[in-house]
């Protein structure tokens, strides 16, 4: 039986002054041998764990038990520092990586932990332990989203067209970023010839398919857009209502597309907004043309004729509307939501190494656009900010052939958006891990089952995969969103100065651009929160709030609108339920 101090002492006490008490014994006694003594509690004083190394990419890896030296074995509790936001103690002992986190190598090889051990009496020590981080070698199946044909030699994945519609877009970004009044003078071009280009970037793939791509690494392995798909591939088939197969909503219908107010001559749908937009930019190139100087509110002179005197960049709008009415739409509203219920038993058709249902999820996945070997980039990388020689430029040779495969060896669309959010957070967030752990394990779940239907429960695994994959996509968009908001916040401070340059009029109406463009896309996802009763109304609210352009009329006015942005930054962090340390300072 082991004591408390406190009784111990107690007993001593008592032991002694019974002593005492008793007749027989005198001052002379010799009471020397009994130790009177309280023994003394003293802190821990080390703190050691079972393992220090993590595996890279792991999703709330277990670390390792924790233990501290001390002069009890019981009532030792282990606490992180304030602060720490990757790591978390479960099990009085054991320590591991929250939910939805995981190492990177290529970012970090070693990271610390500062832990405290508090004893039963309060007394404490605090310790930083150094962790490793393993690098895993890439293996397909793996960490690397690449499967073997199950029906014959060769790769079973394949998404092509997805390939080339991201090529599409980044070409129509790459053209209309060109347009300064300079360069349209130069080159003698007119709001209708604009037009004709955009129109068959966005909806005549023959037109087009042989064209040079401009965007596109010297190094590339494909040139042209025939190089990645031979026909088919237009935008307009694939943007939300024209590709009416496998719709969750009457896209076509006016009233369901929400967000936006004025189309002009447009019908009120998806394709009807970039229409409009196309028709603004045409609108301001004929202005220019005409002699007419386009000026901001402050009278500066507006040069890059994609940028409206409303406070419009037009190419961002574009850009950032295909990847939610084209992209986000096809990839979870048809392919990985009822393109799940497709055939895995024989080839989709004679001579493919792939069945139906490993094509719907590969094409969902290659709307999202991480290149085959996401895993192995880190996220400065991804975002093209900074890393090794070979990635930094956020694509990657992977198959060593001395070419980029824009089909499998580049990160287009929200991929990269998913890093650059992660890498801006004040309190740790790991999009990018967490959606492609969960494509890989999704798609690798489906190459096993190859020949047969998938059971019941191994469907609900894969829609597990699934929704984990698609939340981790939409929270890159939804903090890409709530980062915009407050650039264009801190952007409504120096305008309401009055003293405003041309640039600081173009930082505005480029982040009120993509805030503004990003934030239309939520609607294109049957899984998307705003869809939950609790968030009814909600989305209709936030473009509300933005309205369809920045508010920059007077200071009052501003005033006002600021105070919107900050009410729709709060309606994302609700609907989200991002952390409010992320969501200021993204």
């Amino acid at each position: 039986m082991i004591l408390k101090k406190t009784l111990l002492s107690t007993a001593i006490l008592a032991a002694t002054l019974g002593l005492t008490a008793c007749g027989g014994s005198d001052s002379n006694d010799n009471n020397n041998d009994t130790d009177t003594s309280v023994p003394t509690n003293t802190a821990p004083t080390d703190i050691s764990l079972s393992n220090s190394a993590v595996s890279d990419d792991v999703l709330a890896a277990q670390v390792g038990s924790l233990s501290a030296s001390d002069d009890s074995e019981s009532g030792l509790s282990f606490t992180l520092a304030d602060g720490e936001d990757r790591f978390e103690i479960v099990n009085d002992t054991t320590l591991k990586l929250k939910d939805g986190i995981a190492l990177n190598y290529e970012q970090e090889s070693e990271v610390t932990v500062a832990i405290t051990v508090t004893d039963a009496e309060g007394l404490t020590f605090s310790k930083e332990l150094a962790i490793s981080v393993d690098d895993i070698e890439a293996v397909d199946g793996e960490n690397v989203y690449e499967f073997a044909s199950k029906l014959g030699n060769g790769s079973s994945v394949s998404y092509t067209g997805q390939i080339a519609r991201h090529a599409l877009s980044a070409e129509i970004k790459s053209y209309v970023g060109q347009l300064t009044a300079e360069y349209v003078t130069n080159n003698s071009l007119t709001g209708e010839s604009v037009k004709a280009q955009l129109m068959a970037l966005w909806g005549d793939y023959e037109a087009v398919r042989d064209n040079s791509m401009s965007f596109v690494p010297t190094d590339s392995k494909q040139k042209s857009f025939f190089d990645i798909s031979e026909s088919g591939k237009e935008l307009t088939g694939k943007v939300a209502g024209n590709d009416g197969a496998k719709m969750y909503k009457e896209w076509l219908t006016e009233g369901t597309f929400v967000g936006w107010t004025d189309f002009g001559t447009q019908a009120k749908t998806p394709e009807g907004l970039i229409y409009y937009y196309f028709d603004l930019l045409a609108a301001n190139i004929d202005k220019h043309n005409s002699g007419e100087v386009l000026t901001d509110p402050a009278g500066n002179p507006i040069t890059n004729l994609y940028i409206t005197e409303q406070g419009l960049d037009l190419n961002q709008l574009i850009q950032k509307h295909t990847l939610g009415a084209v992209m986000f739409s096809q990839g979870t509203d048809d392919y990985l939501e009822q393109g799940l219920e497709t055939d895995n038993t024989t080839s989709q058709k004679d001579g493919t190494l792939y069945t139906a249902l490993e094509h719907q999820f590969d094409e969902g996945f290659g709307y999202f656009g991480a290149a085959r070997n996401y895993l192995e980039y880190s996220d400065d990388e991804i975002a093209g900010k900074d890393g090794r020689d070979e990635f930094k430029a956020g694509y990657n040779d992977y198959s060593s052939d001395g070419q980029i495969d824009l089909a499998s060896e580049y990160n287009w669309g929200n991929s990269t958006n998913a890093a650059k959010r992660d890498r801006g957070a004040e309190v740790r967030t790991d999009f990018t891990a967490a959606a492609m752990n969960a494509f890989i394990a999704g798609r690798k779940l489906i190459n096993e089952a190859v020949g047969n239907d998938l059971t019941d429960e191994q469907m609900a695994e894969l829609e597990g995969y699934r929704d984990d994959a698609v939340a981790n996509w939409e929270y890159a968009i939804a903090a890409t969103v709530v980062h915009y908001i407050n650039d264009t916040i801190a952007d409504l401070d120096t305008i309401a100065s009055g003293e405003y340059t041309a640039d600081d009029f173009t930082n505005l109406a480029k982040h009120f651009a993509e805030m503004k463009g990003f934030a239309l896309n939520f609607q294109f996802s049957p899984f998307t929160p705003f869809n939950a009763e609790e968030n009814e109304g909600q989305f209709a609210q936030l473009h509300t709030l933005f309205a369809d352009a920045p508010v920059i009329t007077s200071a009052d006015a501003i005033a006002e609108y600021k105070a919107d942005l900050e009410q729709a930054r709060e309606l994302m962090q609700q609907v989200y339920g991002f952390n409010a340390e992320n969501v200021s300072n993204w």
